[in-house]
């Protein structure tokens, strides 16, 4: 693990503005400082999707301070945990790390009625996420 105590998760997404950065502010929220957390993209846009600050904001995360940065080998092989999320062979893969991929839609270009689902199914998944890592397994 990239720390004695700490397990560490990358979220990865093609533009690293909405599916990416919902799911890092979730394991920020929920795992506080027990899970390091990374996200990043193949293609970063300029700026985090407002509608996905927006659903955030409905449910008490602040993601307005989070900006889409690009993926780098550096972060994947720092992290335990590697979550993809429609970037296809653009990630790095490298031996002993735990790769998953989460098939979501894509909120970019959507209104908020459509980017709350996606942001509650991300919500479950870093529920699920957090027992897996906590227990050590996948």
């Amino acid at each position: 693990m990239s720390d004695a105590a700490r397990p560490s998760v990358l979220f990865v997404c093609v533009h690293n503005a909405g599916r990416s950065q919902m799911a890092a502010g979730f394991l920020t929220h929920l795992a506080g400082d027990r899970i390091e957390v990374r996200s990043a993209g193949s293609l970063p846009a300029d700026q985090v999707n407002p509608a996905a600050i927006e659903a955030m904001s409905e449910v008490g995360i602040d993601i307005t301070k989070a900006t889409p940065k690009v993926l780098m080998a550096e972060a994947v092989q720092a992290s335990d945990y590697v979550i993809t999320m429609g970037c296809g062979d653009a990630c790095p893969i490298f031996p002993g790390k735990t790769y998953l991929d989460w098939q979501l839609d894509d909120p970019a270009g959507q209104g908020i009625e459509a980017v709350r689902p996606i942001r509650d199914e991300i919500r479950q998944r870093v529920q699920t996420l957090i027992a897996e890592v906590r227990a050590g397994r996948t």
